[in-house]
């Protein structure tokens, strides 16, 4: 389960400065390896929709920023999400997914099952990756269709790629 490092180093790669993002254990690795590294900027979310205005924030004070959350999140930023639609700011999106494979909680089957509609309904370009060696290609695909473009971009990361989740753990 080590495909976050790939992510980490696409992250190094673009001179992401900040990351904002909602605690997550599918993201934990990433997190504490950004919040570890002096270079990044890290900002701990109480909600998935305040990571796009500090995002915006971000970029116009010059630095480049990505979110890290969860798809049930996705949900909560669908009306933020036109912030940076129309002032075409880069949004680079890195969403762990829930109610796919293995899901053990059914609140998350809804918006698990519709993230990908959901993200392309508010213009956010996606692609999933649901096999390791996958993660690190499309994580700096992602990054670089976010920034060159000005745009929203996400990568959606197949449940598979987490660790089975159940009510006791």
């Amino acid at each position: 389960m080590d495909w976050w490092k790939d992510i980490y180093e696409a992250i190094k790669q673009a001179n992401v400065r900040q990351v904002a993002y909602v605690p997550d254990a599918g993201h934990a690795s990433l997190i504490e390896a950004c919040i570890a590294d002096n270079d990044i900027r890290t900002i701990a979310l109480t909600t998935e929709e305040e990571g796009v205005a500090v995002l915006a924030g971000a970029w116009l004070g010059g630095v480049r920023g990505a979110l890290l959350m969860q798809s049930s999140g996705v949900g909560n930023c669908i009306n933020m999400f036109s912030l940076a639609k129309t002032c075409q700011f880069p949004l680079p999106l890195f969403v762990t997914m829930r109610g796919q494979w293995h899901e053990f909680n059914p609140w998350q089957f809804p918006m698990g099952q519709t993230t990908d509609v959901a993200l392309g309904a508010a213009g956010v370009q996606t692609l999933t990756a649901a096999e390791p060696q996958d993660v690190g290609p499309m994580a700096a695909a992602t990054l670089d269709q976010a920034f060159t473009g000005a745009s929203m971009s996400a990568l959606l990361l197949h449940q598979r790629l987490m660790p089975v989740k159940t009510f006791g753990k």
